[in-house]
């Protein structure tokens, strides 16, 4: 006698047995986050650069970037701006020595980071301000006032 093979739950949500074949070949793989950028110039054991998550938005005299940074310090940040694009690097150090089979999850990031960002109107980089406040970095760009269209007046002969 017999007996028929139970059908798999995908089986009998679609009818199909060859998406159920499909499916066990299906091997999953370590996701790469988004967040890191790995830095192949780097020796030491963390290759991984993190990537600051921001915010930007404008008031009307200014463009304002945001960017939670706790751990970081105010004298480990670099911020320059070249030409339209806007760079902050820095290091997020820990404060304790920690290892690693005694962590249950590790999802905080310690270590150098850098974000770049095209800066979406010409500011005034002589008047930028940079502020650290409560683990918040707050960047106030002064938009360029450039000049309105003048009109011209044609005199004639």
């Amino acid at each position: 006698m017999k007996t028929k093979k139970k059908k798999s739950f995908l089986q009998s949500l679609t009818g199909s047995k060859k998406a159920s074949k499909k499916i066990k070949k299906l091997k999953t793989k370590p996701v790469k986050s988004g967040f890191f950028q790995k830095k192949p110039d780097q020796k030491s054991q963390n290759q991984f650069e993190g990537q600051l998550a921001i915010d930007v938005f404008q008031k009307a005299e200014e463009i304002i970037i945001k960017s939670t940074i706790a751990g970081a310090k105010a004298q480990n940040l670099d911020i320059n701006i070249t030409g339209d694009m806007l760079t902050i690097k820095g290091m997020r150090e820990r404060d304790e020595s920690v290892k690693s089979s005694d962590y249950y999850y590790q999802e905080c990031y310690w270590g150098p980071f850098s974000r770049s960002v095209i800066l979406p109107v010409e500011v005034n980089s002589n008047k930028i301000k940079a502020s650290l406040k409560n683990g918040i970095l707050t960047i106030c760009l002064p938009k360029s006032k450039k000049e309105q269209t003048k009109k011209i007046e044609v005199v004639g002969e």
